[in-house]
C-alpha cells in the first residue's frame, strides 16, 4: 500500500513526533523511508546583493541537513526500516511536493506544530503541502500543550 513513504525532517520537535510515527507506520507496513532536508537559504535574491560569508553560510546549512537526516537514519535503523536521504534547496513547501512526485512516493508523513487561531489562518509548510499534493498525506500534529511543555524543557 505505502511501499516507499516520504517524510519531510527539518529537526523540529513536531519534525521528529512526525518522523516518528512515519518511521514506525513503515516498521508495520515494511515500507521504505525517504527522508528528506529542504534548506531554504534566507536573504536577498542575488541580483540585489551578494553575501560575502554566503559561501560559509550554504556549508553551515548543508552540515546541518546531514546531521539532522543522520538522526532520521539512526532512527529508522532503530526500527528496522530502509531509509533513503536527500536534500534539496529551495521553497520547503515546493521542493517536498516535487520530491514526492519525482520519486514517486505512496504518501507523505508530517509534523505539525499547533498554531493557535492566527497560525491556523496564515498556515505553514505541512498546510501548503497537504493543500496542493495529490498524493496520500498523513499529518501528525503537536498539541498546544506539548509545544509549551516542551518550550519550558520539560
Amino acid at each position: 500500500m505505502y511501499d516507499e513513504m516520504l517524510i519531510p525532517y527539518d529537526g523540529s520537535d513536531e519534525g521528529e513526533m512526525g518522523a516518528r510515527h512515519g518511521i514506525e507506520l513503515a516498521a508495520e507496513l515494511g515500507s521504505t523511508v525517504h527522508a528528506l532536508y529542504v534548506i531554504d537559504l534566507p536573504g536577498v535574491p542575488r541580483t540585489l546583493s551578494i553575501r560575502d560569508d554566503e559561501a560559509a553560510l550554504r556549508e553551515e546549512y548543508h552540515e546541518y541537513a546531514a546531521q539532522t537526516l543522520d538522526e532520521l537514519e539512526k532512527m529508522a535503523a532503530d526500527h528496522g526500516v530502509d531509509c533513503v536521504s536527500a536534500t534539496r534547496s529551495g521553497s520547503v513547501s515546493d521542493k517536498i511536493l516535487a520530491y514526492a512526485e519525482d520519486e514517486d512516493m505512496d504518501v507523505i508523513v508530517m509534523g505539525s506544530a499547533y498554531r493557535g487561531k492566527l497560525g491556523n489562518v496564515l498556515g505553514g509548510t505541512t498546510d501548503k503541502v497537504v493543500r496542493s499534493t495529490t498524493i496520500p498525506m498523513i499529518s501528525k500534529r503537536m498539541g498546544a500543550d506539548a509545544q509549551q511543555l516542551d518550550a519550558n524543557g520539560k
